[in-house]
């Protein structure tokens, strides 16, 4: 049971209430994680916010949905391991070997195994990396923005994950748990 209360979107604050509905419309559901920070109309506003804006970046849908299970993986965060599993497989279309690939920071595509081991080497070193890990995401081909976007994809995905940790927010999609 979720440590902080999940309120139905009709028990949602008013302010949060078109935020979720615009989360309806575009899901077709509301997810637990999205009802839970609408308790502060604010930090929903915000989470929507970048990742609207990282939707219309460079990085592609599938590289942003194996960042988030390598980060996912690397928090020990099961709701947002569940809910990647489920929109890397029926959003982003990848198969469950890469799936299961991207939770080891790997990837069968020598460009996406590299942002893949710098996204989880900056969740490691909480954005330390080294000259080495951004030259061989360089020499891989991710240009000024990609590396900015990774990183933020990767900020994005820690902040669901501590929420998730910290509620331990009632997971609504088929279960997937951490290693």
């Amino acid at each position: 049971m979720s440590r902080i209360s999940i309120p139905t979107v009709e028990q949602s604050v008013e302010a949060s209430k078109p935020l979720l509905a615009a989360v309806k419309q575009q899901l077709g559901v509301v997810p637990n994680l999205m009802k839970l920070i609408g308790h502060s109309p604010a930090a929903l506003e915000g989470y929507l916010s970048l990742n609207a804006a990282l939707n219309k970046g460079k990085l592609d849908a599938a590289l942003r949905e194996r960042i988030a299970l390598t980060v996912a993986e690397y928090n020990g965060c099961d709701y947002c391991l569940s809910a990647h599993t489920y929109l890397g497989l029926n959003v982003a279309k990848l198969s469950e070997a890469e799936i299961a690939a991207a939770r080891d920071h790997h990837s069968s595509d020598a460009k996406t195994a590299v942002a893949l081991r710098f996204a989880h080497r900056v969740a490691a070193e909480r954005g330390r990396v080294s000259d080495a890990d951004l030259a061989a995401l360089r020499q891989a081909g991710f240009d000024e923005a990609e590396v900015v976007e990774i990183v933020l994809v990767v900020a994005l995905n820690v902040l669901t994950n501590y929420v998730n940790n910290v509620a331990q927010t009632d997971i609504d999609f088929p279960k997937v748990s951490a290693k």
